[in-house]
């Protein structure tokens, strides 16, 4: 069943560790989808079972469970050794893709990267992430995934005693930046190329043959992060904690603890409660992006070039050219949103000057665009766009954008349809997340989680019973601060 390239690899990049076994396991969600994905076959009415298995109480056969050593920029600063702290990797499994994913164990116990803490997880932050992580997968966004959350009878201490849980996440592989940052700063060059030569073979094989396959892989990395920032951005998406050890080099959207989603369009809008000076604000993600890559790039130096002041300037033009990758995609889905494939040099004004009017307004991000999908017709209904109806501007930018999309070549029809397939009608809004938490938490009443994520698993659909998802929060329900939930 398990692979485990990973605990191939020297000692020196993980430690072995098995998990803590916890008192009373229960199933909250068995993900049978993905299971099958991964094909992996379990008896799926046997909840015990499951629960025993993915609490980290009973190893499979052929498990190998190890927690990845990793460094990490954090917030700015530098630190030398993090690492799994609450997590183990039990081993890969080959899906029907045929490509390898990670099977690992959030919430086990201390590892020998715990730094004090208890390596435990709330319910809380397993819930979240379950959410979040499988919405993002349904919005299109490359993302890691939760094949089962389980709770274990345990309480952890937070500000108060909170019921423990367990989360399985399943990635491409949990190789990240701060990974390779590890031995970088440890001046480990042999372990550098041990690991990059494992990245490539795993995630990047067409550049095996490469003349300089370091540089390629540079490249590659920019181009994934490039694409997977700018689909964030479409979605209203704020990551909430983009240091170097939450960027994975396989190019998926990985941790999810003060992560959250736009309700009225702010660029500003921070959501972490630990981001004091918005380093990771919503239109700063694509910056920060780059800047971790340059970081990315800082680590593979040596083996990019034995002289260093060529692997510097080769290194450089590659991070440089991050912003020519990102804003052509980011641009090509904001037309999308806008129904338009056609490119005109008008286009980004365009998209900027609709921005500008619901920030100043404070529009729903996901309720405009939503809504614009009905105005592609010259004769369609007016949809109600709230506090953008009447706005003068506004009236002035929807009949320059009307006029636009007269020069396209698909129909009317054509276009409302390829915008209702770039704008969801459903996301993990914030206060919606937080109220199935707190009936999870205080009633251990699953019935809301189990809904949002039905509803969640069609977000472009018209859901006509689920009409109620798509409510912005009232001033009461609003979330203006979220946590990472360690």
């Amino acid at each position: 069943m398990f692979e485990n390239t990973y605990a191939r690899l020297p000692p020196r990049f993980y430690s072995r560790v098995d998990p803590t076994p916890v008192a009373a396991p229960r199933l909250i969600k068995w993900n049978a989808e993905l299971a099958e994905q991964l094909q992996l076959q379990f008896n799926s009415s046997d909840s015990q079972h499951l629960a025993q298995i993915f609490s980290g109480n009973k190893l499979l056969a052929g498990s190998e469970p190890l927690a990845m050593a990793y460094a990490g920029q954090q917030f700015g600063h530098f630190v030398p050794q993090l690492g799994d702290g609450r997590a183990i990797l039990l081993g890969e499994v080959r899906g029907a893709d045929h490509a390898l994913h990670d099977v690992h164990l959030k919430g086990i116990g201390r590892t020998p990267y715990s730094r004090g803490g208890d390596g435990r997880a709330a319910l809380g932050p397993v819930l979240r992430e379950y959410i979040v992580s499988e919405a993002m997968t349904a919005l299109g966004i490359p993302s890691t995934r939760t094949l089962a959350a389980v709770t274990t009878g345990e309480n952890v201490f937070r500000d108060q005693p909170v019921p423990g849980a367990i989360l399985t996440r399943i990635a491409a592989s949990h190789v990240r930046v701060g990974t390779f940052q590890y031995f970088a700063a440890r001046g480990d060059v042999e372990a550098v190329r041990i690991l990059a030569d494992y990245v490539i073979q795993r995630h990047y094989p067409e550049i095996a043959g490469a003349t300089s396959p370091y540089l390629q892989l540079l490249q590659s990395v920019v181009a994934r992060q490039a694409s997977l920032v700018a689909r964030w951005l479409h979605v209203g998406f704020v990551h909430g904690v983009m240091n170097t050890d939450n960027m994975t080099v396989s190019g998926e959207t990985i941790d999810f603890g003060p992560c959250a989603f736009l309700d009225a369009y702010d660029p500003d809008a921070v959501f972490s409660s630990i981001d004091h000076q918005g380093r990771y604000a919503y239109s700063n993600q694509a910056p920060i992006a780059q800047w971790n890559l340059a970081r990315f790039a800082e680590s593979l130096l040596p083996l990019i070039d034995a002289d260093t002041d060529r692997a510097v300037a080769q290194a450089t033009e590659v991070v440089e050219g991050f912003s020519a990758t990102f804003e052509p995609l980011w641009l090509a889905g904001m037309r999308s949103k806008l129904g338009l494939e056609q490119a005109q040099s008008g286009d980004a004004a365009l998209v900027e000057q609709l921005l500008a009017i619901m920030q100043r307004t404070a529009a729903d991000f996901t309720q405009t665009f939503r809504g614009l999908c009905a105005l592609a017709g010259p004769r369609a209904a007016v949809p109600d766009l709230g506090p953008c109806n009447g706005d003068p501007a506004f009236n002035e930018w929807l009949a320059a954008w009307q006029a636009r999309g007269e020069a396209e070549k698909r129909t009317p029809l054509e276009r409302a349809a390829l915008m209702r397939a770039s704008n969801p009608k459903y996301i993990p809004r914030n206060h919606r997340i937080e109220q199935l938490i707190v009936a999870a938490v205080e009633a251990q009443d699953f019935a809301l989680f189990e809904q949002f994520l039905s509803v969640l698993g069609r977000p472009y659909e018209e859901q006509p019973s689920a009409e109620r998802y798509t409510q912005a929060p009232r001033a009461e329900e609003r979330v203006l601060r979220t946590f990472c939930g360690t």
